[in-house]
């Protein structure tokens, strides 16, 4: 019996430790996670401090990022290919927002192929996210609301939902 009891318990003290890795350390947010670049203009660092090397600079106010790691005051983040580096939290924004991947990606009034389309979207728009359902995200490009497909934009997580 006592031996059911120890297996029991490390049975517990494993699924706790998987749940964490899936945290961040320092923010204890999930991990990864999506944010947005707050400032117009972002410096990318190869480490997590001022004295490692700017490898470059992004340059687009409120392009979504995703956080891979944390450390300090600092976040790993990825853009939409992949490229990574360093970012001081201060730049970042919990913000949700996208990036349209698909050209003319159209934005419909309701989560309805068969809806009327309000507007396109051009590939490389950012849009600020808001409700999803299933395979349809509600999103507003300067000042115009529209549905559209999970598909067609990146910046949210695999069955992601937004209420």
């Amino acid at each position: 019996m006592k031996f059911l009891t120890s297996i029991a318990a490390l049975g517990v003290a494993l699924f706790a430790s998987h749940a964490l890795a899936d945290r961040g350390p320092v923010t204890n947010l999930p991990m990864p996670r999506f944010v947005s670049l707050k400032a117009s203009e972002g410096n990318v660092r190869r480490g997590p401090s001022l004295s490692h090397r700017i490898d470059w600079v992004f340059t687009r106010r409120n392009m979504p990022l995703q956080v891979v790691a944390e450390h300090g005051h600092w976040r790993r983040v990825e853009d939409r290919d992949g490229a990574g580096g360093w970012v001081h939290y201060t730049l970042l924004s919990g913000a949700r927002t996208v990036l349209i991947e698909e050209d003319m990606a159209p934005l419909h009034a309701t989560a309805d192929p068969a809806s009327p389309i309000r507007a396109h979207a051009e590939a490389g728009v950012i849009a600020r996210l808001g409700k999803c359902e299933g395979e349809w995200c509600r999103v507003t490009v300067n000042g115009t609301k529209g549905w559209v497909r999970r598909a067609t934009f990146w910046g949210l997580m695999p069955g992601e939902e937004r209420d």
